[in-house]
């Protein structure tokens, strides 16, 4: 099994990342692979709704790493996706990434790499903002057919630097016990899928306007 994580940061040494390694120790110890991958410090464009995705199959920008994040995603078991909290939101940066990535990888019948696997976001602030920037970043799996894993507490933890992450103790554990509740929850799919249990079926003849 293998989770592919994304460092929302520009940073890709950051107390982003350094959140995105406390869970990838857990899942070593589990026999997980993991990857992460950084979004980096170069621009990253807006989805602009073109809609060249539906035929391109990906999008239609390819000078960052949406699409090959896309490609990881259909061999990947899971996904936590981790972004730093600027004025009480994920960083915009992350955001036009996940609207592109999502966006161009919808799929009716799965094959975009994410129906039906586990998800998590964490998110890091030096103090406030956190629940508001973890509300953002999970409304991304609930419009996928994902799963949205949850923890001990909100998946959040505080720190300024990489070097303040350990002292904030109880995040560290919120965030050793997501890495284990989304360890199990993929045995549990792969157990369901052995077992020769089907996936749910997904209806998408209804696409409706709220102004007719």
């Amino acid at each position: 099994m293998n989770v592919l994580m994304l460092n929302g940061s520009w940073n890709a040494d950051g107390s982003t990342k350094a959140g995105l390694d406390i869970m990838a120790e857990i899942f070593a110890g589990e026999g997980v692979d993991t990857e992460i991958v950084s979004i980096g410090g170069r621009p990253v464009r807006d989805c602009i709704a073109c809609g060249r995705c539906s035929e391109l199959g990906r999008c239609v920008f390819d000078d960052d790493a949406v699409n090959e994040f896309a490609r990881k995603a259909r061999g990947a078991d899971g996904f936590v996706f981790g972004t730093p909290v600027y004025y009480a939101h994920p960083s915009g940066r992350v955001l036009s990434f996940l609207d592109r990535l999502f966006f161009s990888s919808r799929s009716d019948d799965g094959r975009g790499g994410f129906h039906h696997k586990p998800a998590a976001s964490i998110v890091v602030a030096r103090r406030g903002g956190c629940s508001a920037s973890y509300d953002g970043m999970n409304k991304y799996f609930g419009i996928s057919n994902m799963i949205a894993v949850g923890s001990t507490y909100w998946n959040d933890f505080h720190a300024l630097t990489k070097e303040d992450v350990p002292k904030d103790a109880e995040g560290v554990q919120t965030l050793e016990n997501l890495a284990r509740n989304m360890v199990w929850l993929m045995k549990c799919l792969r157990a369901g899928r052995d077992a020769g249990i089907p996936m749910p079926e997904i209806r998408t003849d209804a696409f409706t306007n709220f102004v007719r």
